[in-house]
């Protein structure tokens, strides 16, 4: 059986286990979506993660979902992301910025902009906005001849990401965002070659990862996914077959990973494992569920043979989780009402397990 604790060789890197940091919003950017002294000092401190993720980074104003979230889209976003990716790499560690365009998942109160989707289709639920909580504005319907340049907003991103120092990049393709809404069937209405088929449904993805592995290297790009996922009100009709073409597309562009997502029945997930020819990596869990990933969820879908395994509020939590599921110590849980409050509580005041003398 294959170990959590084995090494494993990614595109140029080799990770020392095979436990993934997932990408997760803390909205704890400076102003101007700048990376903080405090960022730097969170991702190193679970720099023994064979991989980590960072949270979701806008390629462009528009792109932006959050208020307090970090950017790729300037100079001096890219400057201040270079302390946290020396920080890691000083740690021993490695990291990939995903990249996450929000699409209609956005508000004019936080980007100053409307925001922007496959077609002219609020989102389902409450967006956050600078004065709080407000309901998700209806966007504007890209026209068929924007849509490439956002598309390419990803590829622009990875090589500013670069240049700053992350180790690759991840296309964030899941959860209701942008990638996802084009994807799905009712965020998605188009009848142009961006919508109505699976074929023409999954041709902006396809796009955004083929840009991004032109610009940075296919060994530098993933993306991650959530097969069947409803988040913020999207659907997707024919989800095997919808991620199935999607993945058949993607395999020729070699890149490091495909991530998913525990969002659909294991029978498709473990079909779409035997579809993709590369590096799966596996979130076992269903995000922001009941439960948090823990070492039997990590065995059990490396028994059905993913290569990888991302853990989400395990790490945010436990920032020496690796050493902690080798020794079979606790896991602590994570504090829910510190994820978005900003400041260093609930970010980086969660120790480390005090081991008996």
């Amino acid at each position: 059986m294959t170990s959590l604790f084995s090494s494993y060789e990614l595109g140029g890197l080799t990770l020392p286990n095979r436990m993934v940091m997932a990408p997760m919003t803390r909205v704890r950017a400076a102003e101007g979506g700048l990376a903080t002294p405090s960022m730097a000092a969170y991702y190193a401190q679970r720099a023994s993660a064979g991989l980590i993720v960072s949270e979701g980074v806008q390629p462009s104003l528009i792109g932006q979902s959050n208020p307090g979230t970090p950017g790729l889209h300037t100079d001096e976003q890219v400057e201040s992301w270079r302390s946290v990716t020396a920080a890691v790499h000083t740690s021993g560690g490695r990291i990939f910025a995903q990249i996450m365009h929000g699409g209609r998942v956005s508000h004019p109160d936080t980007t100053g902009l409307q925001p922007v989707g496959p077609s002219a289709v609020a989102a389902v639920g409450d967006v956050f906005t600078p004065t709080g909580p407000q309901p998700a504005p209806m966007p504007r319907a890209l026209d068929t001849a924007e849509v490439p340049e956002h598309a390419l907003s990803y590829a622009e991103a990875a090589r500013r990401a670069v240049k700053a120092g992350f180790d690759g990049v991840e296309l964030h393709g899941a959860n209701g965002y942008l990638i996802s809404q084009f994807l799905s069937s009712n965020a998605n209405l188009r009848t142009d070659r961006y919508g109505g088929s699976v074929d023409h449904r999954i041709r902006f993805a396809v796009e955004a990862a083929t840009a991004t592995a032109e610009a940075v290297g296919g060994e530098r790009t993933g993306i991650r996914l959530s097969p069947g996922g409803t988040f913020w009100g999207v659907r997707e009709a024919e989800v095997r077959d919808l991620y199935t073409a999607l993945l058949s597309e993607l395999a020729p562009l070699g890149l490091a990973y495909v991530h998913l997502e525990a969002t659909t029945d294991e029978d498709t997930l473990v079909a779409l494992r035997r579809a993709w020819p590369g590096t799966l990596v596996m979130n076992p869990v269903y995000p922001m569920g009941p439960k948090q990933t823990g070492r039997e969820d990590a065995d059990h879908w490396l028994d059905l043979g993913a290569d990888l395994i991302s853990f989400g509020r395990a790490f945010l939590a436990n920032p020496d989780l690796v050493e902690r599921l080798r020794r079979g110590h606790p896991l602590a849980p994570a504090d829910e009402t510190t994820y978005f409050q900003g400041g260093d509580t609930g970010y980086l005041t969660y120790p480390a397990h005090q081991y008996a003398a």
